[in-house]
């Protein structure tokens, strides 16, 4: 009885803890293979090219090739881009973040993925523009004197000069210089010049707003020519306002995929974005009609994805390894994937199709629905897949379409790939093929691919500069992550880390901090406005947040993808804020100096009319005394002529009388009457001063002044004065 009841509740239990591991491996399997794919490097787009651009893929130091980087080549970790003289090229990283190389730059890539870009400058200078940096994530440009760590989004100049010196100008943001010598912050505004093999020697000086606004507007005018109206060549016009060519604000395509992905900018100039039903808003380019996706470009080897296709369309990048295409309306819509997911960087979203029997090769788009397999070569191209997804499928959704499936003869699968080289196929042969994810998996299609980087074009770059820069060692914060398929990275491109003790120093700076008219100021790393506690506290509040839902949204949250993205919007608010205040209280401390200065001058005008008023009045005074004198002179005249007969004994009082009253025109010019000349007034203007004379009647211009007066002015004269001074 016991054994009956007991069996089968231990039958049920087991089949429950198969069932139950079942689910448990298969849930882990697809963790992995997730896992697996986000660990995978990403890529970046060169974006633009004007001269001569190389592109050197190769670490083992056995191949000195370099191939001409064309618009939309992809780069990687362990690539290097070598821009000669009288060139120049622009460098995406993700849909935000940005570079433009300067003539004769090297710039190595030594860590790409969606938290992490590190950065090799061995010889040049590049212009880094930085408009998306989450909380946690590093952004860093290594020297051979330093690491640059750019902390917070703004625009960034880091150059080598003709003596080896490290030059780090920061036209907006915040950056942090980590050297051999310590550790120290760069403000807005200022440039920092790192000196000697150890960078020991470190001169801080500010940045000349001429200089700056050139820098800056001949960056903008080079990265977006179509819409620039030069307004940033004023510096100051650009920290009032430097989001406003941000293309996160400006372009509509940002509202439908991930920022994170390059060259969505394009693809407003090129297409329109439609509802497509089943699928949601969909991208579809602006092209003749019977084109198809994949037909204009070339195939190349990128070491570490294998065979990668290279659009000559000049917005064949993010269709072109993101997403998925299908064709509705008899039109071709691009699929991108969900703007709150992390995208995933592949070499190009289509399957083989191996015709051995025409010697030919043919590839179409994949769908949505369409499976694909990740995968990264090691150094003998071989396959490593990162999902357990077959590398051999029965079917693909678009290869029933009409045009969808491209056909080229082997010879020419390694030349660029037009409507000239394109073949149509029998479809009874198509049917007798099954599509293959792995190119390299097929024989035949193994032999096509590896001769295509031979067929690239090559670029010159002088022996000795490759030399160099490959005997040139860089220091960075931290060493980069080795990928899988490069163990060895930091030792091929020789990158040194900072030690730890020597982090913790802090840089002593050299200051040498010239304003724009070459005068001293002390006030460069004065803040023009002090954040208050609560914003800074709300600050810390909004970046610790914005680190949580960071790792939500790497998990595929899309609520905190959707929030963290609103926290950015509010911490750019808060940016504009704080620059809004310091610069009215910039303005206020202008218009307080000149109120200041205005008054001053008012003060002293003011005493200068006053002291005029006071000599006018004494002057007017002593004339009326003297008009009242001659009056009563003549008076007495007058009452003395009726009375000549007493003229005996009136004689003598009347020349007593006129000895003290000469004639009329002698007493005007008497020097009692004139007022003594006082010592000029610090606060009165010389011309004012100079104009006191000239100011007297008429009357009193009449003719020289007795001598006698002459000694009593010179007792009255300033000491210290000379001769020639009033």
């Amino acid at each position: 009885m016991n054994r009956i009841k007991v069996w089968p509740h231990l039958t049920i239990i087991v089949l429950l803890c198969v069932a139950l591991g079942a689910i448990a491996t298969e849930l882990w399997l697809r963790h992995r293979e997730s896992t697996n794919a986000q660990t995978l490097v990403s890529a970046a787009r060169i974006e633009r090219v004007d001269g001569e651009v190389g592109l050197n893929r190769s670490l083992n130091g056995s191949n000195t090739q370099w191939i001409a980087a064309t618009q939309n080549s992809p780069v990687s970790v362990g690539d290097r881009i070598y821009v000669r003289d009288n060139s120049r090229a622009a460098i995406a990283f993700t849909g935000r973040n940005f570079a433009r190389l300067n003539p004769n730059t090297s710039l190595d890539v030594l860590s790409l993925s969606d938290s992490r870009t590190q950065l090799a400058l061995r010889d040049g200078s590049a212009l880094f523009n930085v408009g998306r940096l989450a909380p946690g994530e590093l952004f860093e440009v290594a020297t051979p004197l330093g690491a640059v760590d750019l902390n917070q989004p703004g625009l960034y100049q880091v150059g080598i000069n003709n003596r080896g010196n490290t030059i780090i100008s920061v036209l907006s943001g915040l950056a942090q210089v980590v050297g051999l010598g310590g550790t120290g912050q760069i403000g807005k505004g200022q440039m920092l010049t790192l000196l000697g093999q150890t960078a020991a020697d470190v001169i801080m000086s500010r940045l000349d707003p001429p200089y700056a606004g050139g820098l800056v507007n001949d960056y903008y005018g080079y990265q977006y020519p179509n819409i620039y109206d030069g307004r940033y060549s004023d510096y100051n016009a650009y920290l009032n306002d430097p989001y406003y060519y941000d293309p996160y604000n400006r372009f509509a395509s940002y509202q439908y995929v991930s920022d994170y992905i390059p060259g969505v900018d394009d693809l407003d100039y090129y297409g329109n974005w439609q509802n497509v039903s089943g699928y949601g808003y969909a991208w579809s380019p602006r092209v003749d009609a019977g084109w198809s996706p994949y037909q204009q470009g070339y195939w190349t080897m990128d070491d570490p994805y294998g065979l990668t296709w290279v659009s000559d369309e000049p917005w064949g990048y993010a269709p072109y390894h993101y997403g998925r295409w299908v064709y509705s309306g008899n039109q071709w819509f691009w699929i991108p994937e969900g703007v709150n997911t992390q995208p995933v960087y592949s070499p190009a979203l289509v399957a083989f199709l191996p015709l051995a029997q025409a010697n030919e090769i043919g590839w179409v788009p994949l769908g949505p629905g369409d499976p694909y397999v990740q995968t990264y070569y090691d150094a003998n191209w071989q396959p490593h897949y990162l999902t357990q997804t077959p590398v051999t499928v029965q079917q693909v959704v678009n290869l029933n379409v009409p045009g969808a499936l491209t056909v080229v003869p082997v010879q020419d699968f390694s030349r660029v790939i037009n409507p000239t080289v394109i073949t149509r196929v029998d479809p009874q042969m198509i049917s007798q093929v099954r599509p293959v994810l792995d190119p390299l998996s097929v024989d035949q299609l193994r032999r096509a691919a590896m001769q295509t980087a031979e067929a690239r074009r090559k670029v010159d770059v002088p022996q000795a500069i490759a030399q160099r820069l490959d005997n040139t060692r860089v220091v960075t914060s931290s060493v980069p992550p080795a990928p899988p398929f490069r163990a060895d990275l930091a030792q091929r491109l020789r990158v040194e880390a900072v030690p730890e003790n020597q982090r913790k120093q802090k840089l002593q700076f050299r200051e040498e901090r010239q304003e724009a008219n070459g005068q001293q100021s002390n006030a460069v790393n004065q803040p023009a406005a002090v954040q208050t506690q609560e914003e800074a506290n709300a600050e810390q509040e909004r970046n610790r947040r914005m680190q949580e839902l960071a790792a939500s949204a790497a998990r595929g949250d899309r609520t905190a993808r959707s929030q963290m993205r609103q926290l950015e919007r509010e911490q750019q608010n808060a940016a504009r804020q704080q620059r809004l205040a310091e610069r009215q209280q910039a303005q206020g401390e202008r218009v307080s100096a000149r109120e200041q200065r205005q008054a001053q001058r008012e003060a002293e005008r003011q005493q200068a009319i006053t002291a005029q008023q006071q000599q006018r009045a004494t002057m007017q005074q002593q004339i009326g005394a003297r008009r009242e004198a001659n009056r009563q002179a003549a008076t007495q005249r007058a009452q003395s002529a009726p009375q000549r007969e007493q003229r005996g004994r009136a004689e003598q009082p009347r020349q007593q009388v006129i000895q003290q009253a000469p004639p009329v025109h002698q007493r005007v010019e008497q020097p009692q009457a004139r007022p003594q000349r006082e010592a000029p007034r610090p606060s009165e203007p010389v011309h004012q001063q100079q104009a006191q004379p000239h100011q007297q009647p008429n009357e009193h211009r009449q003719g020289p002044p007795p001598q006698a007066a002459k000694p009593q002015q010179q007792e009255q004269r300033p000491a210290g004065r000379g001769r020639g001074h009033p």
